[in-house]
């Protein structure tokens, strides 16, 4: 039996995966579940599947929860704090940890687990966004396996030759006959909407994602594509290629999830319902496979599948992110803090859709020369840049 630690349980795609985890009993345990602040919904999931450890972020938030768990006779052990998460996504006894912190705090603890040379399922971009370089060098060095968990990096890799999926970090696509990864997205709730509406957008609106359901975060994103332009950085860090290796390509349907073009002009794709419980599924029991709660998908009824280039008037956060990984490290790391403090504001009303464009591409010019390497340069660009952002704030009200 194989044991689980989750990270960011609460989020949707910690919810996704204890989905998962519940059809199959018998070969998986979770050993542990983490989260931020949402102590009501981890307390059900710890009084659900009995793990050994929980632990959040907040101090506060972990009393209270230890206090519910004790209350309920449960034997859950509470921890509190960073280090917690990096304990646990590092303990002896994890076969497993899936890394689906959103946003630059699921850094440590994913790297925590690298380490310790785990099998890493990743869902967490913003790890390789940050830190692509010094991450996959100690996934290297740790002899760590990174599974990917984003439908469209899970689509790739389920496309690319045998061989290469065992190590992608030390050989080439050009090794294998490919020419280009294609990565397909859904252009969001915006893909027909009037440019000239873009400046009155509502969070509820930006939220409302017509095929996926997502945290709030990540739908923002995913209507201004830079959630988009944060796999196509992380794509080239985890297939060992480069910008000019990546196109993005919209399919409203999201049925093809991504594709594999091979120079003998063959096209492998791989097709599914959009529901993050298969590439779960397929990454939790890789190589083989397992039953997922999905329904597969039914040809007799399917849509027509089409497809367009993303425009750069409406999607210009995602020809940022573009930019930033063909300039390097410090850009990306920098682009992605803003567009996290630029993203907040937006959801609590602070500023319009249109500035986050503004602050991702005000703070892009200004951090774009800045080369990293250390894990504590890393860390300090990081913080540099969500001050920036944040001055930036001001300039919008």
């Amino acid at each position: 039996m194989r044991q689980v630690v989750i990270l960011g349980s609460t989020g949707s795609i910690g919810v996704s995966t204890l989905s998962v985890l519940a059809a199959h009993p018998q070969d998986y345990k979770v050993l542990a579940l983490t989260a931020a602040t949402q102590t009501k919904k981890l307390l059900q999931q710890c009084l659900t599947f009995k793990p050994r450890y929980a632990a959040m972020l907040d101090n506060n938030a972990a009393k209270a929860l230890a206090a519910e768990l004790k209350h309920a006779g449960s034997h859950t052990e509470v921890l509190s704090g960073i280090d917690a998460l990096c304990q646990l996504a590092a303990h002896p006894d994890a076969d497993m940890v899936m890394a689906a912190i959103v946003g630059s705090a699921g850094l440590l603890p994913t790297l925590a687990a690298v380490e310790q040379g785990k099998t890493v399922l990743l869902a967490n971009k913003e790890a390789l966004v940050m830190s692509g370089e010094l991450f996959i060098s100690k996934v290297k060095q740790h002899g760590a396996t990174l599974l990917p968990i984003d439908s469209e990096h899970n689509a790739i890799f389920q496309c690319l030759p045998a061989n290469l999926q065992l190590n992608t970090h030390a050989q080439t696509l050009q090794d294998f006959g490919i020419n280009k990864l294609l990565l397909t997205g859904s252009g969001g709730p915006f893909l027909c909407k009037a440019l000239t509406e873009f400046s009155q957008i509502t969070p509820e609106q930006a939220v409302a994602h017509p095929n996926w359901s997502m945290g709030h975060k990540i739908s923002v994103d995913s209507a201004t594509m830079m959630n988009k332009g944060l796999e196509f950085i992380e794509a080239r860090w985890l297939f060992n290629c480069q910008a000019d290796d990546i196109e993005v390509v919209i399919h409203p349907q999201s049925i093809i999830h991504s594709m594999v073009q091979y120079s003998d002009g063959s096209v492998l794709a791989q097709l599914g319902q959009p529901d993050m419980r298969t590439p779960i599924a397929h990454a939790l029991a890789f190589p083989k496979r397992i039953a997922s709660p999905v329904a597969p998908l039914n040809f007799k009824q399917m849509r027509d599948f089409t497809f367009t280039e993303p425009e750069p008037e409406r999607y210009p956060n995602l020809y940022l992110a573009m930019a930033a990984c063909a300039a390097g490290q410090g850009a990306t790391t920098a682009l992605n803090a803003a567009n996290e403090v630029a993203v907040a504001a937006f959801l609590a009303k602070q500023i319009r859709f249109t500035d986050i464009a503004r602050i991702n591409g005000n703070s892009l010019e200004h951090f774009a020369g800045f080369q990293v390497a250390a894990l504590d340069d890393i860390l300090a660009l990081d913080q540099d840049a969500r001050q920036y952002a944040q001055l930036q704030l001001r300039k919008c009200v």
